[in-house]
């Protein structure tokens, strides 16, 4: 019986390969999970996020800001106390939840050893724009009443979360508060006009979003109100007097353009601003149980020890 060559039964798969099946995986999950009845959507996630964000090394407690419900995150550990991160979870704001996000809180408060503090803001179609931006200013005030300062704040937020976290900070500037130290955005989605390039060009390898899901989210979220508001399309904002920003995408993800167009905007209003883009990957790849991605979350430890010196 012949044998393949030893060079062959040796050779690994390329990096190429284990993404392509990765991304076929991650479709067929999305698939499982993205179901037209938001509420078993919703259901599914939840159980997503309990699964993945399940640690021993992780203490999850369970707050109350005013109606609405909270988690902080914290390592079982010694742990610095000064800096907290406030997360504003993804699902196209009208899905998700703390326990969903718990697939990226837990990594980024065992990557930073900062307590992160997640909230359940209400969502569309039940509660559209802005009850989101609404309920991220009670979070943010529910910190300051804790005695936390503006600059011991950095806010994080994935997809629409990321969409939030600079809605809340727009808010912010627009009252003449205090900033935060910084924001760490993953996949932001920026601009619900969904006027990038990439929502053409990649539109056949993204795993995850489609034009389809998008519509149904805005219809959801923002229906009836003119998208380029810069709290409902955060892109069309503006950012001078920002404070340090750091963004990641996946390079075959259709939201791509939202965080190119995002960190031009960006250095144009001269904020300190750092985009990175990881070859292969897909929206909010983080969550996924990959090298990559604990390099990714890394990179946001990073980034966040930093501006915090």
């Amino acid at each position: 019986m012949a044998t393949a060559p030893k060079n062959i039964l040796n050779r690994k798969p390329s990096t190429e390969s284990v993404n392509q099946s990765m991304m076929t995986l991650i479709r067929k999950v999305h698939g499982m999970i993205d179901h037209p009845d938001i509420e078993k959507h919703r259901h599914s996630q939840d159980q997503v996020g309990a699964l993945l964000g399940n640690s021993r090394d992780i203490l999850l407690r369970e707050v109350k800001i005013q109606d609405m419900n909270g988690e902080w995150v914290c390592v079982n550990r010694a742990h610095m106390k000064k800096y907290v991160i406030l997360y504003c979870h993804g699902g196209g704001y009208s899905t998700g939840s703390h326990i969903y996000a718990r697939t990226l809180t837990t990594k980024l408060a065992t990557s930073t050893s900062m307590d992160v503090l997640s909230f359940d803001y209400r969502l569309a179609p039940e509660h559209p724009f802005p009850a989101a931006t609404e309920d991220a200013m009670k979070a943010w005030d529910y910190l300051m009443l804790l005695g936390y300062g503006a600059r011991d704040v950095i806010i994080a937020g994935d997809s629409a979360g990321g969409n939030l976290a600079l809605s809340l900070v727009l808010k912010l500037k627009e009252q003449e508060r205090l900033l935060p130290r910084g924001l760490v955005l993953m996949s932001p989605w920026t601009d619900l006009t969904s006027s990038g390039k990439t929502h053409e060009t990649r539109a056949e390898v993204d795993p995850v979003l489609d034009a389809e899901y998008l519509k149904r989210m805005i219809t959801n979220y923002a229906d009836g109100c003119e998208l380029s508001d810069p709290y409902i399309s955060p892109l069309f904002g503006d950012f001078s007097g920002f404070p340090p920003v750091y963004i990641q995408a996946g390079d075959n993800e259709i939201l791509l353009s939202d965080s190119e167009m995002l960190h031009k905007k960006l250095i144009q209003a001269n904020v300190s601003v750092k985009l990175d883009v990881f070859k292969g990957m897909w929206h909010v790849f983080q969550m996924s149980p990959l090298k990559t991605s604990h390099d990714a979350m890394e990179k946001n430890a990073e980034f966040i020890f930093d501006i915090c010196r």
